[in-house]
């Protein structure tokens, strides 16, 4: 009789599983959510929604997520006998409903006025009945150990699985996502950090933005004719587009994929950003074309708001690097070797992003991974690392975590990326600004660095394999509002079409596809009720419809 394993990885942007054969390793199935079930845009979105709904909230968000993506399998769930997951501490610790304050709050002094104790999160092997998991009643759960609360299970999978505790020279590490996990390593010592970048670098908050799926506009090139476009065919692989004229969309030559983008990834902004600066016709935030837009092919655009959105994110990335350089003592010409892993950074192209900013300045290598999460969860499930490896992996593991927010380097090279982004301020003043915080001034970027590609998905073993997009996981939020007249400017302000307002039993309640509502740093709903009476975080998880 076949038995089961599965390995989950628990994102910021949203949720990876795979179904294995538990004897031989093969994947039989993978699944993912299209987002992350928890209202919100990145971790802090996530963390403010889980301290002002309720833990309770979040934790059944995410196990009704995850009992979604493992009935998509449509296997014999009782056959599953084990259960890995890896993620960052905020997401482990909701899906197993325990303590967060503790990384919600800085400072131990407010953690002590508030009875917070931190749990251990040194690797738990836990029932999965126990956690709400359907289905599998003689399964077990497997929890990975952090080695600090604040440097989690994600980063103990990208410091083992690309093996960079093992070089011989400074090397940095990033695993690119709306949070976005970085180490520096330096003779044996790990100096860590965490970036909220935000989703932009991932298709979201943006005009036109989505995630890799069929139809997104994945890359762009400048051509002598114009930009040509690449578009993800119906097996997820790039496929040539139409060549255009950028200032007018007008197209110049049709490619395989004509008339058939839908929209952009992540990392297609990055590269049309890339290509806008290069010909001199994007100064972020600006766009000089007639109508201010970059126009793509089918009518996809990018326009000015995008270039913020992503410049932002690219703004938090090398702040970041260069807060763990500041850190270490040392600078950009010390280490030569930049390490990419998650989807973004993977998929992206390399010598663009290290050209605008996403890439450690001075790297002259650059070596590209997949999902070094859901690649840990893998082996753990199969049993080619145990929980007690990876303890020992965390206790030998010497590292110095940098808390970006309260990082005077970061904030001050986060204000000039910010001007350099959002404010119009020409790149030639970058140094300038530098020398202002008295920081030293970064190299420009190489043209042609090595770039080495270890894999060809960010999901393991998916060749031939149909990935499930789950674009409604089922969770919905319910909640009655007293006083709404009905009158819908809610739902029409609700940039996600995430929000309903129906009438059942004479009440009045709103309803939210948790998964589409921006969270706590949206609010418009809020701020367009007329009679101010519409209220989302007392929501409660209600049955899919």
């Amino acid at each position: 009789m076949t038995e089961y394993c599965i390995a989950l990885d628990i994102g910021t942007s949203g949720l990876r599983s795979q179904l294995l054969d538990a004897e031989t390793g093969k994947t039989i199935a993978t699944s993912i959510t299209a987002r992350h079930p928890i209202p919100g845009m990145n971790v802090i979105d996530h963390v403010n929604y889980a301290m002002t709904a309720g833990r309770d909230v979040a934790n059944g968000l995410i196990i009704t997520a995850v009992n979604s993506l493992f009935s998509s399998f449509g296997a014999d769930l009782s056959k599953v006998k084990v259960v890995a997951v890896c993620g960052n501490p905020f997401q482990l610790s909701l899906f197993q409903n325990i303590e967060i304050r503790d990384l919600a709050y800085a400072g131990k002094n407010m953690l002590e006025s508030l009875g917070v104790v931190s749990p251990p999160r040194d690797g738990d092997i836990l029932k999965a009945s126990e956690l709400g998991i359907k289905g599998m009643p003689d399964a077990v759960v497997m929890i990975p150990p952090a080695v600090t609360h604040e440097i989690g299970a994600d980063a103990i999978a990208m410091l083992l699985i690309t093996d960079v505790l093992d070089s011989k020279e400074p090397c940095i590490v990033v695993d690119y996502g709306t949070n976005a996990e970085m180490a520096l390593v330096l003779n044996g010592n790990v100096y860590t950090g965490s970036a909220a970048a935000g989703p932009a670098l991932e298709g979201q908050q943006i005009e036109k933005g989505m995630l890799a799926s069929p139809g997104a506009i994945a890359d762009v090139d400048i051509k002598s004719n114009g930009w040509e476009c690449t578009v993800l065919d119906n097996s997820m692989k790039d496929a040539p587009g139409d060549v255009v004229d950028p200032m007018t969309g007008k197209v110049v030559a049709k490619g395989p994929m004509h008339s058939k983008a839908k929209g952009i990834t992540g990392t297609g902004v990055v590269a049309s950003i890339y290509c806008g600066i290069e010909a001199g016709v994007i100064t972020p935030p600006a766009i000089s074309s007639p109508d201010g837009a970059i126009h793509l092919q089918d009518g996809v655009n990018i326009f000015s708001k995008d270039i913020d959105e992503a410049g932002k994110a690219i703004g938090a990335l090398r702040a970041g690097f260069l807060t763990l350089l500041i850190e270490a003592g040392i600078w950009t010409d010390d280490v030569k070797i930049a390490y990419m892993s998650g989807a973004s950074g993977l998929y992206v192209d390399a010598k663009k992003a290290l050209r605008i900013g996403m890439v450690l300045p001075g790297a002259e290598k650059i070596i590209q991974f997949g999902n070094t999460s859901i690649e840990l969860a893998r082996r753990l499930a199969l049993g080619k690392v145990s929980l007690d490896d990876l303890r020992e992996f965390a206790k030998r593991l010497r590292a110095t975590h940098c808390m970006f927010a309260t990082a005077k380097a970061f904030k001050d090279i986060y204000s000039i990326e910010y001007s350099l982004w959002s404010q119009g301020m020409p790149a030639s003043e970058y140094n300038n600004m530098m020398d202002v915080y008295d920081l030293p001034h970064i190299p420009e970027p190489l043209k042609e660095p090595e770039v080495i590609r270890m894999a060809v998905t960010d999901l393991p073993e998916t060749e031939g394999l149909k990935v499930k997009i789950l674009e409604n996981a089922g969770t919905v939020l319910s909640g009655e509002v007293e006083g709404c007249t009905e009158c819908q400017s809610c739902v029409e302000e609700c940039p996600e079409n995430a929000l309903t307002i129906v009438s059942e039993g004479g009440k009045i309640f709103g309803k939210i596809q948790s998964d589409r509502c921006a969270g706590t740093a949206c609010r418009r709903c809020e701020r367009i009720c007329p009679v101010d009476v519409l209220r989302i975080t007392p929501f409660k998880q209600a049955q899919s419809s």
